[in-house]
């Protein structure tokens, strides 16, 4: 989960960056408010990439997707952006939980069993015959 939360939000960083043009041209944002609101999404963004290996910083990113889809209301073409990297955060999510619960499984089933009673034994060779 952590590889696919951290590729997301390093896209999102790129995208969110490249935003601050949009806001101001489109937006008629100030370049200061923009670069603030904008500059300072993707800088986040970046750090919550590098971050994933806690836990805490699974909720920030949810916190930051829904900080990008509140600032889409003063563009609203960055809604959409919001809305589509909020999506993608839910994928990374649900698949990455999935992929860590299989690899945990099959690891499982990889390591050898330690300390086994004898009647599990006795269990195993009876069913063999």
């Amino acid at each position: 989960m952590r590889t696919l939360c951290a590729v997301v939000l390093a896209f999102e960083a790129v995208v969110i960056g490249l935003a601050v043009p949009v806001a101001i041209q489109l937006g008629g944002h100030s370049p200061a408010l923009a670069g603030g609101v904008w500059g300072g999404l993707a800088v986040a963004a970046l750090l919550l990439a590098a971050l994933q290996r806690f836990r805490w910083a699974y909720y920030a990113g949810w916190v930051l997707q829904m900080a990008l889809v509140t600032s889409g209301f003063l563009v609203p073409g960055l809604v959409v952006l919001g809305v589509i990297f909020a999506g993608l955060w839910i994928a990374a999510i649900v698949v990455g939980t999935r992929t860590d619960a299989l690899r945990q499984a099959a690891e499982r089933e990889a390591a050898p069993e330690t300390g086994g009673s004898e009647e599990g034994d006795k269990d195993e060779s009876a069913a063999q015959r």
